[in-house]
């Protein structure tokens, strides 16, 4: 691997906002950060300054964009977030804004969490089909920045996704990743492929 050009990507998950842990948010309108969401995005952006990110991209979510905006503005040199598609959270489809609660016993549900290679959330798209994106995405940025760093902010199952594709893992083992809010998560890209080198820091 040496004299290798490598690219380091951040990826981040973004700050907790008031749903967290009742509701499949999904890609619904209207989630922002809570107080305590606001808080974590500014330590974690104080955590990042000593970083210099060549970019910061996010999923165009409310919640993922408050949590870059954040980061890009602890930057020692100006740097503007660009909002990218294939950060997104999964298509959650008519799942969306749901209580996890009324999502107990579904059939379908049941078969998301335990086969997520294909199972589909109704009118959503496959957690492989997310993957396929997010590898889209880090393919590009590691030609766009390579020897520099990048920050992603985007949700837990896409960086789960990310962590699947780098370790040749199906995403069937998704539950094996604890990926918390505004936890950071770092992959190195080169000419040789991935590897990871954290899962799931917090805050310092």
């Amino acid at each position: 691997m040496s004299g290798c050009v490598e690219t380091i990507l951040v990826l981040l998950r973004h700050a907790s906002h008031d749903r967290l842990g009742s509701v499949l948010c999904g890609r619904m309108p209207g989630v922002t950060l809570s107080e305590a969401g606001r808080r974590e995005a500014d330590a974690l952006a104080v955590t990042l300054a000593r970083h210099r990110f060549a970019a910061v991209l996010s999923s165009p979510l409310e919640r993922a964009v408050e949590t870059a905006a954040a980061i890009a503005a602890s930057q020692a040199l100006a740097v503007e977030v660009e909002v990218e598609e294939d950060l997104n959270e999964l298509d959650l489809g008519a799942w969306a804004g749901l209580r996890f609660e009324d999502l107990r016993g579904d059939p379908a549900w049941n078969l998301w969490n335990s086969a997520r290679s294909h199972a589909r959330p109704p009118g959503g798209e496959t957690m492989t089909e997310a993957q396929a994106r997010t590898a889209r995405c880090i393919e590009g940025l590691h030609r766009r920045y390579a020897g520099r760093t990048v920050a992603l902010v985007s949700h837990a199952d896409v960086i789960k996704a990310a962590l699947c594709h780098a370790l040749g893992l199906s995403v069937d083992f998704h539950a094996r990743f604890e990926i918390a809010p505004a936890s950071r998560s770092v992959l190195i890209a080169g000419e040789w492929g991935l590897k990871v080198h954290s899962i799931n820091e917090a805050t310092e």
